[in-house]
């Protein structure tokens, strides 16, 4: 099931053997050579697997706290001297951080790889592959996934250079946000007559017309605060493309949960561009579980190989052998309450998607754990610290930390370990005992998405058109997530409660609040900070160090 994109990755070695330097003098004892390779449709397609290997390699991670833990939506605390991590994840959460910040770094290196690696890509297939429709559709997907690199490089760093031809010597300056915005938008209109127009199996991962659309509709949506002129026709104009297709369509709250599951793909008919993944590669990092499940819950959700062995319903902690692995998640993280409060709807599936109170195993029985009373509580001060508690594991709203108002540690004991509410959106792998990778896909855009976009697009001032308006697009949407009563009237929030539950851990939440103007509010813990320059993060000093022409974001 999960060898979709092994086509692209097995033949990678192939596109590298040509584009590596090589001495001279060193015979050739391969047929790939650049005037044989790439040439047919089939190769094109591997020559281009760099690219996307790029994409999948920190979208779930770096790319995935920097655009959810830099919102109200997640974040990861600090246990005693656990996860203290140079305070990146800290700063993120509370709005203080610098050029300096590893989180920073990463996010602005993974995402110049991907636009080095398809200008790269582009020049071999430009010099190597014969003219025709494959070659054309080629270059067109390679240069949608540059855009799409460069429009999530906008959005989080705002001024970045526009480095676009391989081979150049020359330092490029930072460009102006709207003048990458123009970028993105005329290389994404000259790559759509190039890109194929179907969905499914042949086309899953790969981008198509539809992907196109989908960049264009989000930039047109969030024009006001990339260029601070208004776009919102234009949003519905891309989205009707997508819309028009007849190629996606809701899933019913029947399936709903699955779309994220470790056998979910091409059959996901919500899904127009997904990231997908494969646990048995070394570059998985789609590492959900390890991050959001509470280290008690290995077994119960089968994480990384956990099993139960002989034992029904083991005591966590106490019960040994019989084939009882307990393979325990890391789980630091955690979403706040102010971002909880948005499932507000005891009937909508969504809620589901999360981890709270008394845990509990299938059969309804309580998930029991075994410690000390100095392990559950790190201050307890009665006459036998050793003594055996044994308590049902109870998952509680992230409030306040005991040790201060204003520190980030939460504790290291039981009760710390317990804090906060847990996102199981992309369910733990039951399928691989091997590591902690997972094989879920990730998708970027869905179709509920495209909707809730033009629908948001109408609402602030768009023309509707299809015979939709912005509240029947809305409840079309909301049809298929819950059994309560249809809404009747709309206002912004209500369309930020809308968008919050149905794209959590979606790695959309950041340019969410920035739209909706939520980014500077207070939440979680003592996050305060109101400074409407950290809308973009700085240029890292890294960056900078490499290239002294980059001038730094206002503010830093």
């Amino acid at each position: 099931m999960k060898k979709i994109i092994s086509g692209i990755l097995a033949l990678i070695t192939g596109a590298l053997m040509f584009t590596s330097c090589q001495k001279l003098d060193i015979p050739i004892t391969t047929e790939l050579t650049p005037e044989s390779y790439p040439q047919t449709a089939a190769q094109l397609t591997s020559a281009s697997g760099p690219v996307y290997i790029n994409l999948r390699s920190d979208y779930g991670t770096t790319y995935w706290f920097l655009q959810s833990s830099s919102s109200d939506e997640s974040m990861l605390g600090i246990f005693g001297s656990d996860w203290i991590d140079g305070n990146k994840y800290l700063e993120l959460h509370r709005h203080t951080w610098t050029k300096d910040n590893a989180w920073v770094a990463a996010g602005w290196s993974y995402l110049t790889n991907i636009i080095g690696t398809a200008n790269q890509t582009i020049s071999i297939v430009g010099q190597s592959a014969p003219a025709g429709a494959s070659k054309n559709t080629s270059i067109a997907e390679l240069k949608t996934m540059r855009a799409l690199a460069y429009y999530m490089m906008m959005d989080l760093y705002g001024n970045v250079p526009l480095d676009t031809l391989y081979g150049a010597t020359d330092l490029k300056t930072n460009s102006p946000r709207a003048q990458v915005f123009n970028y993105v938008e005329s290389e994404l209109k000259a790559a759509i007559p190039y890109l194929k127009s179907t969905s499914g199996m042949a086309t899953y991962g790969l981008p198509t017309k539809y992907l196109a659309y989908s960049i264009l509709a989000k930039m047109y949506l969030n024009a006001v605060v990339y260029t601070g002129t208004a776009r919102y026709d234009d949003c519905i104009a891309a989205s009707d493309q997508i819309i028009s297709s007849g190629l996606y369509s809701i899933e019913p709250m029947s399936t709903y949960l699955q779309m994220f599951y470790p056998t979910n793909g091409p059959n996901q008919k919500e899904f127009i561009f997904a990231i997908p993944y494969d646990a048995s590669t070394a570059t998985g990092n789609m590492i959900h579980g390890r991050y959001d499940v509470n280290r008690n819950l290995g077994i119960r959700y089968q994480y990384s190989g956990s099993t139960p062995g002989s034992f029904v319903n083991p005591v966590m902690n106490q019960s040994a052998g019989g084939g009882l692995i307990n393979n325990k998640p890391s789980g630091p993280r955690m979403t706040t309450s102010e971002f909880y409060s948005n499932f507000n709807d005891p009937n909508d599936v969504r809620n589901k998607q999360w981890l709270t109170g008394l845990q509990t195993w299938q059969d309804g029985s309580p998930i029991m754990v075994s410690t000390t009373n100095l392990g559950y509580n790190q201050f307890y001060t009665g006459a036998a610290p050793a003594g055996v508690f044994v308590y049902q594991l109870n998952l509680t709203p992230l409030t306040s930390s005991r040790l201060g108002a204003t520190t980030y540690d939460l504790g290291k004991d039981e009760i710390a370990w317990n804090t906060g509410y847990r996102n199981i959106k992309f369910l733990p792998d039951y399928t691989n005992p091997i590591n902690r990778n997972q094989n879920n896909d990730a998708p970027i855009f869905r179709f509920s998405d495209i909707l809730l976009m033009k629908a948001e697009a109408i609402f602030r001032g768009g023309t509707p058109t299809l015979g939709a308006t912005a509240l029947s697009l809305v409840n079309g949407v909301r049809s298929n997530r819950t059994t309560s009563p249809a809404l009747t009237a709309l206002t912004l929030d209500v369309l930020y409660n809308e968008r919050s539950k149905e794209f959590a851990w979606e790695a959309w939440h950041r340019n969410d609040m920035i739209r909706f103007g939520k980014f500077e509010t207070s939440y979680g813990l003592s996050k305060t900070n109101t400074d409407t320059y950290r809308r973009i993060f700085p240029i890292p000093s890294t960056a900078i160090a490499t290239n002294n022409t980059l001038v730094q974001n206002p503010g830093y």
